[in-house]
């Protein structure tokens, strides 16, 4: 996979959210299918960022319903993931299961680094 095209946590998450939800992948659900898959409180805003981004580098496609048959109905954009989503999805997933299936925590507790310990590289450390 070419540098930037690597999928963040949230992205993961969200692509799955839609994946999972089908024809209900609207902002509103998405959110509180986040929500109840993760425990955490998100922000609409983070979502519709989200769906945003997603859509703009083609793992999302969107279409809007008309609006709602009850009064004051609004209008709804759903989301759909795209062919190159599904392999995004599939390959991030995929990385994952293969590192977590290689990773054996040890049965003590954590001991954090000590003071002024680099990490030797890697994300965020230069």
């Amino acid at each position: 996979m070419p540098k930037g095209d690597w999928l963040g946590e949230f992205e993961v998450c969200t692509l799955l959210a839609v994946a999972k939800l089908g024809e209900e992948g609207h902002g509103l659900r998405v959110r509180q299918h986040l929500e109840v898959a993760t425990g955490r409180r998100v922000a609409i805003g983070a979502v519709y960022n989200t769906l945003a981004r997603l859509k703009e580098k083609g793992l999302l496609r969107a279409h809007v319903e008309g609006p709602r048959p009850v009064q004051g109905g609004r209008t709804r954009t759903c989301f759909h993931l795209t062919a190159a989503g599904t392999r995004a999805l599939a390959h991030a997933t995929s990385v994952l299961t293969r590192m977590i299936d290689e990773w054996h925590p040890k049965a003590a507790k954590y001991d954090a680094p000590p003071s002024g310990a680099r990490c030797g590289g890697g994300w965020g450390h230069r």
